[in-house]
């Protein structure tokens, strides 16, 4: 079969040692960066399966309707908010999906933006070449507050790396959040606003569901310490539009770290918080090591794999089958 990878920018998918599984297919990995609906289209045309990088490609209705010989698509993790599953259903084609990767990665992006922030690791290194000396202080973490927001799969091992450096655990969310984190040893906020104020980091590790979405308001964002840091390694599209580039202009928090932007790929540094002193950015790179590139893609291989040998796999709309 002709299997269509899009959209791995950073050439690594094929690196793989599961890349192994499509053996016998004709498979065509694109590097292309957010091109064109028509580019993407005549790409993706003779596609029998295409297995979707995260959600980096929209698959709407009108997208599917330019792909006639597409039979598959497999999903890499769990979510598959970016395909019109209802439009694939129509036309015939199955959806499957993995499963969720481990949640350290993303933990660890976010105490290495954590730590990038309090001591200025870039910095300091970029003046030690130099042949300067620093002119500040770093910050101690040991006794300041960390707010856990959403105290889930990725939200625990942020927390307990903070008490293990000695910092005090608030936790936020719903009553569940609550409980767990009295389980744990943690405080509970008893109010989103003394949650907010009492921070100075604050870790959102939040799912993006339509209940969550534009959830931290400007508000929230205003209740914070100047001198704080707001790190967010889970959906841009948690913060209300623009709240957190004008409370970073106005210095309410101090400081952010970000992993993740309403329009991705983020091109030729052209976002807002790209351009704020007091904002750490990447782009999107806390999945980007090998256990979790080689589960998510391992997962999507052996789905694709098992499908071209007529063999069941995990449909997101079994609907299909039937339709079929």
């Amino acid at each position: 079969m002709k299997i269509i990878i899009p959209d791995d920018y950073h050439g690594l998918v094929s690196k793989l040692p599961s890349f192994t599984k499509l053996a016998g297919h004709d498979v065509t990995v694109l590097r292309d960066v957010a091109p064109s609906f028509e580019t993407l289209a005549a790409k993706l045309r003779e596609a029998d399966i295409i297995i979707a990088n995260r959600e980096r490609t929209d698959f709407t209705r009108a997208l599917i309707e330019q792909l006639p010989n597409l039979k598959l698509i497999a999903q890499t993790g769990r979510s598959a908010h970016s395909i019109d599953l209802q439009a694939c259903t129509d036309h015939g084609i199955a959806v499957c999906a993995g499963s969720q990767a481990s949640p350290f990665t993303v933990a660890e992006h976010t105490w290495a933006m954590i730590f990038a922030w309090a001591r200025r690791i870039s910095e300091d290194a970029a003046t030690f070449k130099a042949g300067l000396w620093r002119d500040w202080f770093s910050v101690s973490l040991r006794g300041k507050t960390l707010g856990v927001y959403g105290l889930g799969k990725i939200g625990e091992p942020v927390a307990a790396a903070g008490a293990a450096f000695g910092m005090r655990v608030v936790c936020y969310s719903r009553e569940a959040t609550a409980r767990r984190a009295r389980e744990l040893g943690y405080e509970a906020a008893t109010s989103r606003a003394e949650f907010f104020s009492q921070a100075d980091v604050l870790s959102v590790n939040l799912r993006m569901l339509p209940a969550t979405r534009g959830i931290i308001t400007a508000t929230d964002l205003a209740l914070m310490k100047p001198s704080a840091l707001i790190v967010n390694t889970s959906r841009a599209e948690l913060f209300a539009p623009g709240a957190l580039v004008e409370a970073l202009r106005k210095g309410r928090p101090g400081f952010a770290a970000v992993d993740v932007y309403e329009n991705e790929p983020v091109q030729n540094g052209d976002h807002p918080l790209l351009k704020l002193p007091n904002a750490i950015c990447t782009p999107h790179t806390a999945w980007l090591e090998p256990h979790t590139y080689e589960m998510y893609f391992g997962e999507a291989f052996e789905q694709a794999a098992a499908y071209a040998a007529g063999q069941p796999v995990k449909l997101l709309n079994p609907g299909v089958a039937a339709r079929k």
